[in-house]
């Protein structure tokens, strides 16, 4: 699933298509509404039609298109993709949605297992409601994080990918950002101290903007709008990277996994403590 850094990178080189323009319909493609996910396909038009794209952002792992009376939301989900027109060699089979502006340009919403959705809603609040503060947010800080542990007993990785407690960050940044803070995935936050908690805010920033700057990672199917792949795959320390020797300088132990959660962790028992 494209995590923050992906989602970053969309909404990036989308801007230039969207912002300003009017938005003369949306209409969903091989008979598959469902990806409207609040509204029905009268009705989101009802909402979004002859609507000026005032601003295009992040939220969260959502890409977000103001209109002067709402939101549109989009969440890419597994495998959603945005692109601007339609190729020749593309199975139009896995397009689910196509935005239509007023300019005569068409975004298309490509996505092979269908799981992705778009939203409109007419203020964030349910948004806000289902996210924490973004890892950028100064309300992501030492009091936020540090109260929020106190009397928890779940492992620190699992709560990185709480969207309640932080939002936009997954399962290859949490194995990174835990990596570079040498703290152990399975680690409780009930016995993390202020010193760990303050790395773990700081290497977020640190691990997600060095992503972002490098296009994000692209290990099955993301490709930005461009059709460009990310290039923060070739600068994993531990995800993906099991049985490979640690990358810090001095350690000699090999990158072990583990499941926490369901999801495949990845770290180094020697250095994160």
């Amino acid at each position: 699933m494209p995590e923050l850094p992906e989602v970053q990178s969309v909404v990036n080189h989308f801007k230039p298509y969207l912002l300003n323009q009017f938005i003369h319909s949306i209409d969903y493609l091989n008979n598959y509404e469902k990806v409207f996910e609040t509204h029905s396909s009268n009705d989101l038009n009802k909402h979004v039609a002859n609507q000026k794209i005032s601003k295009v952002w992040r939220r969260g792992k959502y890409i977000v298109i103001d209109v002067s009376n709402g939101h549109l939301c989009i969440h890419l989900r597994m495998t959603g993709q945005l692109q601007v027109g339609c190729n020749k060699t593309d199975n139009t089979n896995h397009f689910t949605a196509l935005i239509n502006l007023k300019n005569k340009s068409k975004i298309y919403f490509k996505d092979y297992r269908k799981f992705g959705r778009i939203y409109f809603f007419k203020d964030l609040s349910i948004l806000n409601y289902r996210l924490g503060p973004e890892p950028f947010d100064p309300n992501f800080n030492l009091t936020y994080v540090f109260e929020f542990f106190k009397g928890k007993n779940k492992d620190i990785k699992s709560f990185l990918l709480d969207q309640k407690f932080v939002s936009g960050i997954g399962n290859i940044y949490a194995s990174e950002i835990l990596f570079l803070s040498k703290i152990n995935p399975c680690k409780k936050v009930s016995v993390l101290s202020k010193k760990e908690c303050q790395k773990i805010i700081l290497n977020s920033k640190k691990i997600l903007l060095k992503a972002i700057a490098k296009g994000g990672s692209s290990i099955r199917d993301f490709k930005d709008t461009s059709g460009s792949k990310g290039g923060f795959q070739n600068e994993f320390k531990v995800y993906q990277q099991e049985g490979k020797k640690c990358k810090n300088l001095g350690c000699f132990d090999l990158i072990k996994k583990k499941i926490i959660g369901n999801r495949s962790t990845f770290f180094c028992d020697s250095c994160q403590k």
